[in-house]
């Protein structure tokens, strides 16, 4: 049985005279079977707009699927879809998507607008039609893997960073988002994940996902041991998100640095050492002029 998942699409997308808006909404996840319409449904609370565009985004290319002008809708021709409802403020706009196959995975946006004006984009829902007899299947493994002893400063800053990569895979399909916790508080500077899954085969040929998330830390951060960072995999089966954690905590610090009574002892034997030889260095200076001034002496005699 093919299963079609629907769930919230985070990514915004980018079209010229376009932007993305809080104020256009779109449907929340939701879940399929083969045979049945997968309905996608869009508001906005934008005055005065009365139209609704319909897109459909898959393998980075944006298909055009139509749009509702008011209470009336206008799919493009060999499009597969309805749209019913209304576009005006406050209204609800189903967009129907019929007969769903493997095909129909994709991240369908709507955006709402007014002639002449530019047009709002809402954040997407993205449709996962599964394979025949897959069911949906959590992370296998979650790890965090340690920041490497080697790695140098930030070219930016200057200063010593370490990055933590957390990798999440054997999961199907791609629904999952990652966020990373230091201390059990959300952290949002120096994170990058991946912007999509990679597609994989597991041992029995299947095909599965895997993604990758970076936390970039302060040195002094990471060489903590009272610090625990914690990478956090959501995953959508369908029907609930569960979270998967895997957490590490910092390292103690190596000591490469001498402390400071060394540091002011070795500096003290320097001076003593560097005034020893200042004074010898002179004395075998006003040595060496003695024999010079000897030696003039000495010829400016013999001349006579």
């Amino acid at each position: 049985m093919i299963i079609l998942l629907l769930s919230i699409y985070l990514n915004n997308i980018l079209v010229s005279g376009s932007t993305s808006s809080d104020q256009v909404d779109q449907t929340p996840a939701d879940i399929y079977t083969k045979g049945e319409d997968a309905k996608v449904y869009c508001s906005h609370s934008i005055q005065n707009y009365n139209k609704i565009l319909w897109y459909k985004q898959s393998e980075k290319q944006l298909q055009y699927l139509g749009y509702m002008n008011i209470d009336k809708g206008y799919p493009e021709p060999g499009v597969n879809v309805t749209m019913d409802g209304g576009a005006n403020q406050k209204e609800n706009c189903t967009l129907t998507i019929k007969d769903l196959k493997l095909s129909s995975s994709g991240v369908y946006f709507c955006a709402a607008r007014r002639t002449g004006r530019e047009a709002y984009f809402g954040k997407g829902t993205k449709l996962t039609v599964l394979e025949k007899d897959r069911t949906a299947t959590p992370p296998q493994e979650v790890q965090i893997l340690r920041p490497s002893d080697g790695e140098c400063r930030n070219s930016k800053d200057k200063k010593r960073k370490k990055t933590l990569v957390c990798v999440a895979s054997g999961f199907y399909p791609d629904h999952v988002e990652v966020y990373w916790q230091m201390n059990e508080k959300n952290v949002t500077d120096g994170v990058a994940t991946d912007e999509a899954a990679r597609e994989g085969k597991d041992d029995n040929d299947k095909t599965v996902y895997k993604i990758t998330s970076r936390l970039r830390v302060y040195a002094k951060q990471w060489e903590n041991p009272d610090n625990t960072f914690k990478c956090v995999v959501n995953f959508f089966n369908g029907s609930v998100y569960t979270d998967y954690p895997k957490s590490i905590e910092g390292v103690t610090a190596k000591t490469t640095s001498m402390s400071r009574e060394k540091y002011l002892t070795t500096t003290q034997n320097f001076k003593v050492v560097y005034s020893v030889l200042t004074v010898k260095s002179c004395a075998y200076g006003a040595f060496v002029g003695f024999l010079v001034w000897k030696l003039q002496r000495f010829g400016g005699k013999q001349k006579y």
